[in-house]
């Protein structure tokens, strides 16, 4: 791709503290969260404005004029709202599930607190060295999973820090690289891992158990399956 002389964001590393506000002030999704600080991952998603620059309270990211490719509009879409995968994924397949068994109608309803203790919780997103992570017990969810099981608060957020992530639409390597930094620079009591039970979302399982391998840390992992209509299952910890 041709290359020349723009305005471009320059981020500076030893400044950056990984808070993530520039990424999520980037609405061309530019800036992400790499090992607990902020990357341009693409010259062509940056338009060269500089949005993210008043998020930042380090001052980190400055405008500079250097040679770069050109700015793509398509790119950044293709980027925020990618097609997908042309494959007979069977998590991707439409169900009904307005058969499932309605609640009593004389059950009580008690409007309850959010047990969330944490924000963000997007593992991109979260910081490596965020304080609340030190001695925390992790819950690492795939996104769907909050939205299937009912009382998702109470088994999986009660006393616990959640991350969230999805492994078919994000980058995968990318999660197992973050996490296992986590891992790495912070005492972890213990994992447990939440996935689907649609094919694709073993992978988040799978990763979780090789970023522990890859920090070379002994935290007893837990993986727990949760159905499209909420039933939950304990399996056992997969391999990396």
């Amino acid at each position: 791709m041709a290359r020349f002389v723009r305005q471009i964001i320059h981020i500076d590393e030893e400044k950056c503290d990984g808070c993530g506000l520039c990424a999520s002030a980037c609405a061309e999704g530019a800036i992400a969260m790499i090992d607990g600080k902020a990357r341009l991952i693409s010259e062509t998603y940056c338009d060269g404005l500089g949005a993210c620059i008043g998020e930042c309270p380090r001052g980190a990211i400055t405008i500079t004029e250097r040679e770069a490719e050109a700015f793509d509009a398509a790119a950044v879409a293709a980027h925020l709202h990618p097609a997908p995968a042309p494959c007979a994924c069977p998590g991707a397949a439409m169900r009904d599930l307005s058969a499932a068994p309605a609640a009593p109608p004389d059950l009580p309803v008690h409007p309850r607190p959010s047990r969330l203790r944490t924000w963000p919780v997007q593992i991109h997103l979260v910081p490596v060295r965020a304080p609340y992570l030190n001695g925390a017990h992790l819950t690492i969810a795939a996104d769907c999973a909050a939205v299937a099981h009912p009382d998702f608060h109470a088994r999986f957020l009660a006393e616990r820090v959640v991350l969230i992530g999805c492994p078919k639409l994000d980058d995968a390597a990318a999660y197992r690289e973050k996490l296992a930094a986590i891992f790495r620079e912070n005492e972890i009591r213990a994992v447990e891992v939440a996935i689907m039970e649609v094919p694709c979302c073993g992978g988040l399982a799978r990763l979780v158990a090789g970023a522990i391998a890859d920090a070379g840390r002994a935290i007893p992992l837990r993986l727990t399956q949760v159905s499209v209509r909420g039933e939950l299952e304990d399996l056992a910890p997969a391999a990396r």
